[in-house]
């Protein structure tokens, strides 16, 4: 898989928010920023992105996912967003 096909995996399976992907092959680093994960722990923050690959994580297309979700405000102070 390359980045831009688990960002359109993403895209079309948690509305609303904005995804930035790095790796190649089966293994990514993910970050994640939307109005959805106001109010959410960080486990379901993780679970929310970790369902939405499942069938990829599950089929072996995807092997270690590595994920930083943040809320629109918390992205504007994020060290990710540094320079942006």
């Amino acid at each position: 898989m390359q980045p831009q096909d688990v960002k359109a995996l993403l895209e079309t399976r948690i509305a609303d928010c904005d995804f930035h992907i790095q790796g190649e092959g089966c293994n990514f680093q993910v970050v994640a920023v939307g109005e959805v994960f106001n109010g959410l722990t960080p486990v379901k923050r993780q679970q929310l992105i970790y369902g939405a690959l499942s069938e990829e994580i599950a089929s072996g297309a995807l092997h270690a996912v590595s994920i930083k979700t943040y809320t629109p405000t918390q992205w504007q102070t994020a060290a990710e967003n540094a320079g942006a």
